[in-house]
């Protein structure tokens, strides 16, 4: 029998509001992983995506990078090296079904992004 890891997810206070581009992504590092956060205007409403900055095609860390738009409904970043889509809200992409990217959950408290890592 195996023993079991008990791996506990945490927040991570990562920066201020003011430091998220909107319509574009910024990258931090928490611990040793990459994250890419991405602040999207859409019908006046300001929506906030934290995914992993590796690009699972193009193998580099990069994704903060990316054009963020909409395709088919749905808010998504297109990997800035061979232009793959992945829907920032469960980081799958959309060209390649068997293709996605880690999303971690993102909220603000006292004007502080917070991501669940």
């Amino acid at each position: 029998m195996q023993a079991q890891a008990n791996i506990i997810a945490q927040w991570h206070d990562v920066c201020h509001v003011d430091d998220l581009i909107t319509n574009s992504g910024v990258c931090a590092l928490i611990g040793d992983v990459q994250v890419a956060i991405f602040s999207v205007q859409l019908d006046g409403e300001e929506n906030l995506f934290a995914i992993s900055n590796w690009d699972p095609i193009g193998e580099a860390n990069v994704m903060y990078r990316g054009i963020v738009g909409t395709l088919t409904d749905k808010i998504v970043v297109a990997s800035p090296l061979y232009k793959e889509h992945y829907d920032l809200a469960t980081g799958t992409c959309l060209e390649r079904d068997d293709i996605s990217v880690n999303t971690y959950p993102v909220r603000v408290e006292h004007e502080r992004v917070l991501i669940e890592l």
